[in-house]
């Protein structure tokens, strides 16, 4: 295949408040991609200790974190919580050559990823906010203050623009799993197909 030939793939980022789910419709649409080598769900570089929540990652200390961003081991980071987290090199290498990425994301980093990736495509995973404070709670990491705290932060405003995907987990997981596959084949066509 020539340069002219070659497609550039896609990377979807996935954000939403803590208790959406995010983890559980990647999940999803992980199982249903498994059989597609082209589709890589991507694992972040975080600091905070690896049995430390429902997110596979991979930890690094504050000091680690540091020294890999300032040698270019990310293609973006961002800080978060307290936490550090980045987004491997390599992903804008893999989108580059045509594959597709699925990245969770933060709606802070937003600009980031476009500035990083250009065209992306972004999953805004929500719930109802009895559902959020529900999960929040059977979570158990955070006092009944800190869940409140949480649900009432400010945060940017992110559901509206040509790329961007609002999906309700609030129901049953294969709803919002199956939009979600959806949104990722619609990305890989939409993004693959010749210029």
């Amino acid at each position: 295949m020539s340069a002219l030939e070659r497609r550039r793939g896609a990377l979807v980022v996935v954000v939403g408040p803590s208790g959406a789910g995010k983890d559980s419709v990647m999940g999803y649409a992980a199982r249903h991609f498994s059989d597609c080598a082209d589709i890589h769900f991507i694992r972040r570089v975080i600091t905070r200790p690896s049995d430390a929540g429902s997110e596979v990652h991979e930890s690094v200390s504050v000091a680690e974190f540091v020294e890999m961003e300032q040698a270019g081991a990310f293609a973006v980071s961002w800080d978060a919580h307290g936490l550090k987290y980045g987004i491997p090199e390599e992903v804008r290498r893999n989108v580059d050559s045509g594959a597709t990425a699925i990245v969770n994301g933060s709606r802070g980093a937003l600009p980031a990823f476009r500035a990083a990736f250009g065209a992306i495509a972004v999953a805004v995973i929500t719930a109802e906010p009895s559902v959020l404070a529900r999960r929040l709670a059977e979570r158990g990491r955070e006092s009944e203050e800190d869940v409140l705290r949480r649900l009432s932060r400010q945060v940017p405003d992110v559901t509206s623009g040509a790329d961007v995907t609002v999906i309700d987990n609030s129901g049953r997981l294969e709803i919002a799993g199956r939009h979600f596959v959806d949104l990722v084949e619609q990305s890989r066509m939409t993004v693959r197909s010749p210029a």
